[in-house]
């Protein structure tokens, strides 16, 4: 290999070019993949990519973004599924509910990020809202679930059509969380 100063130069033009046309490549190919925000709530195919923003939300957080309203005292609300009992267990079955690791200090309120919610999980959702807010729509509302997951995208988007103003979104949630270092705990669904 000739390592001449001009080759060497000529080696690393080449080298930054193909690398800029293959960044500029992957942003092209990463935009037409971009996920539209519904009007709606998500109905179904909970663990898909998610939008990048959410209407109506104060804003849709980085880790770092979580972090500093973690640190001031914002809201965290948990919306991963609680997995039901199965059904056709036999009675002699000890059912254990499987653990659920999440942010410290959040809340978890299962089940209140599906599309369509049952009357009592409507009623749930709300309750709980007015209780943690202390009836005080403007407190900050960070919802989160998983990555890629639109449970904490509807919750989120649910929350704003009930008048809560300072309603944040972590798409990223306890996996960036986790990732990012930040501590977790072992969560119980509110009652």
């Amino acid at each position: 290999m000739d390592r001449s100063p001009g080759r060497r130069a000529t080696y690393v033009a080449s080298a930054t070019y193909l690398f800029v046309q293959i960044a500029l490549g992957s942003l092209v190919a990463h935009s037409a993949e971009a996920v539209p925000e519904p009007e709606a709530y998500r109905l179904e195919d909970y663990r898909k990519p998610v939008p990048a923003t959410l209407k109506g939300a104060r804003g849709v957080l980085s880790v770092g973004d979580a972090k500093k309203l973690h640190d001031a005292g914002a809201i965290f609300l948990d919306v991963y599924p609680q997995a039901p009992k199965p059904p056709n267990l036999p009675s002699s079955t000890v059912w254990r509910q499987p653990k659920h690791p999440s942010i410290a200090g959040a809340i978890w309120l299962p089940n209140v990020g599906y599309g369509v919610l049952s009357e009592q999980a409507r009623s749930y959702f709300e309750t709980h809202l007015t209780q943690f807010t202390l009836n005080d729509k403007a407190k900050p509302l960070v919802f989160f679930c998983l990555r890629d997951c639109w449970m904490s995208w509807n919750a989120a988007k649910r929350a704003i059509a009930l008048g809560y103003s300072s309603v944040y979104w972590f798409p990223d949630g306890t996996d960036a969380w986790e990732e990012g270092g930040y501590p977790t705990t072992v969560l119980t669904p509110t009652p």
